[in-house]
């Protein structure tokens, strides 16, 4: 399955490879330049972390070009009494009896220290296009599966604050 992103988190994404392209790979290089001035380069620690933090630029600008590469772009939009896309919605295991609040959001964001779940989890396929009062089967594998029931969505909108994953 593909990467999912907003529209929103194209243009972040875009605005990010540009930024580390235009001022931190300027700010790198020049670190690097720096710490190879002051010498032995076999034994100059700030030679190598400044080496370092230029390389992990590198990476994230292959990583954000790649997700672009990859990723289909889905729409936020859902109906007001469905979850969709950064939903937040809570939802009772009847299994453990327990309730649980989650934010459902791109597979970019997710974050489950933050009960962020993407719409690519289980949790996420399984609850995306329901509705409050619905129980839903949750297929974990092919031996495992759980119920959940929607108690409530609150129609809550992409403000920003969400990161994306940082690889």
């Amino acid at each position: 399955m593909r990467n999912q992103l907003t529209e929103k988190d194209v243009k972040r994404i875009e605005e990010e490879i540009e930024y580390r392209k235009l001022v931190v790979r300027k700010q790198a290089l020049e670190a690097v330049k720096e710490a190879r001035a002051h010498g032995d380069l076999s034994e100059n620690f700030e030679y190598h972390a400044a080496k370092k933090d230029k390389n992990q630029n590198e990476s994230r600008i292959r990583y954000l070009e790649r997700m672009l590469k990859t990723s289909e772009v889905v729409s936020e939009e859902s109906k007001e009494d469905e979850v969709g896309l950064n939903n937040t919605v809570r939802l009772y295991f009847e299994e453990d009896d327990e309730e649980e609040t989650y934010k459902l959001v791109t597979s970019v964001r997710g974050n489950s220290l933050k009960n962020y779940i993407s719409t690519e989890s289980p949790i996420g396929q399984a609850i995306l296009g329901h509705k409050v009062g619905d129980t839903v089967h949750v297929k974990v594998n092919d031996g495992y599966g759980y119920d959940v029931v929607i108690r409530a969505i609150e129609n809550t909108v992409d403000d920003g604050s969400d990161r994306l994953r940082s690889f």
